[in-house]
């Protein structure tokens, strides 16, 4: 069956693939369009497969919701060239829009269905963007939120959030709703919670958290309430744990250098003032003014890594935490509104990205 020059035109329209290859599939497939479709996309696979060892570290988040649920999808390939283009993005789009609409179990599960808007499942539609851009591409990961869901893309896809919210359908239709739950995804790409509130924390994770916390103090003792420093100094001293230089030093010391003395004294004497106070740990940790010092700084990492107990950083649209942020919106509009939970995926998080050094490969060649 002969083929025209538009006919290459239509197959590189239909598929994406460059005119030289879809005139190679017409010709093999003697002109018939499906045949050839067929013959790009298996020839795509084998190349995919080849393909699929280099590192794919870069491409997008990208986010949908309706009025019943949320969805984020992470989609990586090789270049932040093809993750910006047009494709690709559609790609990514298309991909959160199936995944709410049919809220697939896993990812295999998901390249299964048959795609939005589309009468090709999500595999191909992976694989004809493969055929356009020939570049190692792939689904990496998604989460689906349920309820009244806020999303937000920050710069293009690096980063991606939605967060759910408790409220009727009435207050959630609002516009005052809408730009809440944007300002609060917002917040979390920009903070990075861990948590949803403290309560969120386990007892065996606070106690870590604890334990650490008790650790760093008393490995910087110059922190420590002021007591149990000087009595740390004082059995470095009479215990000459220090050398007779840093002893000397010390003693020279006027009562305004010695609230600086770590500016005079040696980095060992200082390592040394550190072992003393671990192995007292048992006995420092008693202490009341320095299990208020402890728990001030576990209060304090609180509040950086609990979404509603951080401060709401947009301060010229409230002063205060986040919760009290959502309070005030559910006051002004006469409603129950409710932070339930959060997703924040980042683009190529925890993927090791191959670190290229032509010049030690060109040095090896040679």
């Amino acid at each position: 069956m002969a083929f025209t020059a538009k006919d290459v035109q239509a197959l590189r329209e239909k598929t994406g693939v460059g005119m030289m290859d879809c005139k190679k599939a017409l010709v093999e497939a003697d002109g018939d369009m499906d045949k050839a479709v067929d013959i790009l996309r298996e020839k795509g696979l084998a190349s995919a497969a080849k393909k699929a060892s280099r590192v794919a570290a870069e491409g997008v988040v990208a986010a949908y919701s309706d009025a019943g649920a949320g969805a984020l999808v992470e989609i990586n390939c090789e270049t932040d060239f093809v993750a910006k283009g047009e494709p690709f993005v559609k790609l990514a789009n298309t991909v959160a829009k199936t995944v709410v609409a049919q809220k697939p179990a896993d990812v295999d599960a998901l390249l299964k269905l048959k795609a939005a808007d589309s009468d090709k499942t999500v595999e191909e539609e992976v694989q004809d963007v493969f055929l356009a851009l020939r570049e190692n591409m792939k689904i990496r990961r998604f989460a689906v939120l349920e309820g009244h869901v806020a999303t937000y893309i920050h710069a293009g896809g690096t980063v991606g959030v939605m967060v759910s919210f408790d409220t009727d359908d009435a207050t959630a239709s609002k516009p005052e709703f809408a730009a809440m739950g944007k300002n609060i995804a917002m917040q979390i790409a920009a903070m990075s919670p861990e948590y949803l509130s403290k309560d969120d924390i386990s007892d065996d994770e606070l106690a870590k958290m604890t334990s650490i916390t008790i650790d760093s103090a008393l490995n910087k003792p110059d922190s420590l309430p002021v007591p149990i420093l000087n009595s740390l100094i004082t059995e470095a001293v009479s215990d000459k744990k220090w050398t007779d230089e840093d002893i000397a030093v010390y003693q020279g010391l006027d009562q305004k250098q010695k609230k600086n003395f770590t500016n005079f004294i040696s980095k060992e004497a200082f390592a040394t003032l550190a072992e003393i106070a671990i192995a007292h740990k048992a006995e420092i940790s008693e202490n009341k003014i320095f299990g208020g010092l402890v728990q001030g700084r576990v209060s304090k990492q609180i509040k950086e890594i609990c979404l509603l107990e951080q401060a709401f950083v947009r301060s010229d649209l409230f002063d205060g935490t986040v919760n009290g942020y959502i309070a005030s919106v559910a006051k002004e509009l006469g409603a129950d509104i409710k932070a339930v939970t959060f997703v924040r995926l980042a683009k190529g998080e925890g993927i090791e990205k191959k670190e290229e050094n032509f010049a030690a490969e060109i040095a090896s060649m040679m």
